[in-house]
């Protein structure tokens, strides 16, 4: 009996497990699935086409949703944010980083171009995943988080 509880627990979370799951914007294809809790938080970090420079956008899962929490960069330029809006912090890192918070935006339609010059990398769960590699140049990769009720 104890075995067959400690298998239905077993299959109970692998079906019911939540993932930021990533998938081609053109085609829906599932690129690939890491496993998320709500709170966990997750980044992407690229160098900005225009300027050159690092920039680190900062996103938290919230039930099944992402929100954006902040964003980190180096100089100012086109494309990043020049004014900090009602309700957002500017601080300074150690490294000389410009680190705008308080964005609390909920973000249902989170995607990004896979840079064809230089990479975009996913930080999850203390791993760095280039997305170059796993989804492949100049590629529309969209982000959501869905809970697996079935194997997909």
């Amino acid at each position: 009996m104890a075995v067959i509880i400690a298998v239905l627990i077993m299959l109970y979370f692998e079906f019911t497990s939540t993932y930021l799951v990533l998938t081609n914007g053109d085609t829906g294809e599932v690129l690939g699935k890491f496993p998320v809790r709500s709170g966990d938080s997750f980044s992407i970090s690229f160098v900005h086409s225009v300027n050159k420079s690092s920039v680190t956008d900062v996103y938290e899962v919230r039930g099944n949703a992402i929100f954006v929490v902040s964003t980190i960069y180096y100089s100012f330029g086109a494309g990043v944010q020049t004014e900090v809006q009602e309700g957002q912090t500017l601080e300074y890192g150690e490294d000389g980083s410009m680190i705008v918070g308080g964005f609390n935006k909920r973000m249902d339609n989170l995607s990004y171009i896979v840079g064809t010059v230089s990479d975009h990398i996913l930080e999850i769960n203390g791993r760095s995943v280039g997305l170059r590699e796993l989804c492949g140049k100049n590629t529309c990769v969209r982000f959501s988080i869905r809970r697996k009720f079935l194997i997909y």
